[in-house]
């Protein structure tokens, strides 16, 4: 064989060579898609965790699909499933209850889909990873900081988010240790499903039936914002401390307007960020960790 035809063949070696390579690049540059399955986009706490996820995903090259389920289960498994069909790389999760969420995993477990949880917490599946706030910690500081403001023996009430929500329900009970163990007396317990409208109605029923409640606590922020509004209206706004839990734009604002005695600032937007790093981790074949708990803190006029 010719020197000029090994020089040939050589040549086109390389230009094959090149092309794999290109198209190897190209294949490891094609962007992932995720979808983010959020329960309720009316809610402030929630826009956040989204801003998270949308911001993080741009940063790291990630496409997403954001789809709100507005407070409705049967939307939300709709969601889940439309994500399945766009064939989307991982489904990022925060379902409307432990249950529904379980239902949406198990969709996205059959299609082989992994799933990341951004609180609130499933009820069963098969998840990579479940991100989310020291719930029961929170609870605890709620509780002490409304301790510090009442007298032992002091009437107080507990605002609690929709039945089944497993995690939300842990900042319930660090609540209630705190008030059984510095004497205070817990003489109302209902939920409001999350919702400020509901939190106003429940506080509105709690004030006619307990005219000398002392302070109140919500497991979320939403609610609290509607207890503070029934407990404007009923004239005891000097009486009567809310917290809420959450550390919402409007939560913060009504602090310090002196219409809300505090909350507990959970991070939404770092963990909606978290979620999608996470998820590209695993996806890249790393081994991430089955529950990342994210700090949280107390919010008051003073701080």
């Amino acid at each position: 064989m010719s020197m000029k035809k090994l020089m040939t063949i050589a040549a086109m070696a390389l230009a094959v060579t090149a092309i794999a390579g290109t198209a190897n690049a190209e294949t490891a540059k094609k962007a992932l898609v995720f979808g983010y399955a959020v329960q309720d986009l009316g809610n402030q706490y929630w826009v956040k965790v989204a801003e998270g996820v949308k911001d993080q995903a741009k940063e790291m090259g990630v496409s997403v699909v954001v789809m709100d389920a507005r407070t409705d289960a049967a939307r939300e498994l709709a969601n889940v499933d439309d994500m399945i069909q766009k064939k989307v790389d991982a489904v990022l999760l925060s379902p409307w209850d432990a249950n529904s969420g379980a239902n949406a995993v198990a969709q996205a477990n059959k299609a082989k889909i992994p799933v990341f949880v951004l609180d609130i917490g499933v009820a069963s599946g098969d998840i990579e990873s479940l991100i989310v706030s020291d719930n029961l910690g929170g609870g605890k500081i709620a509780g002490k900081y409304i301790a510090d403001m009442i007298k032992p023996g002091a009437e107080v009430a507990h605002i609690s988010c929709q039945p089944g929500y497993v995690i939300p329900a842990l900042r319930g009970k660090g609540f209630t240790e705190i008030m059984n163990q510095t004497g205070m007396k817990i003489v109302a317990a209902q939920s409001a499903d999350s919702q400020r409208a509901k939190g106003m109605n429940v506080m509105q029923n709690i004030l006619q039936a307990h005219p000398n409640l002392q302070a109140v606590f919500a497991e979320n922020d939403e609610m609290a914002l509607g207890a503070i509004e029934a407990v404007a209206a009923a004239g005891k706004s000097a009486q009567v401390k809310v917290v809420g839990f959450d550390g919402t734009d409007d939560a913060r604002a009504a602090i310090k307007d002196g219409r809300l005695a505090g909350t507990v600032a959970q991070v939404p937007y770092e963990m909606g960020k978290l979620g999608v790093k996470t998820a590209v981790a695993f996806l890249g074949g790393k081994t991430v960790e089955k529950t990342t708990y994210v700090p949280v803190e107390l919010v008051t006029p003073a701080k």
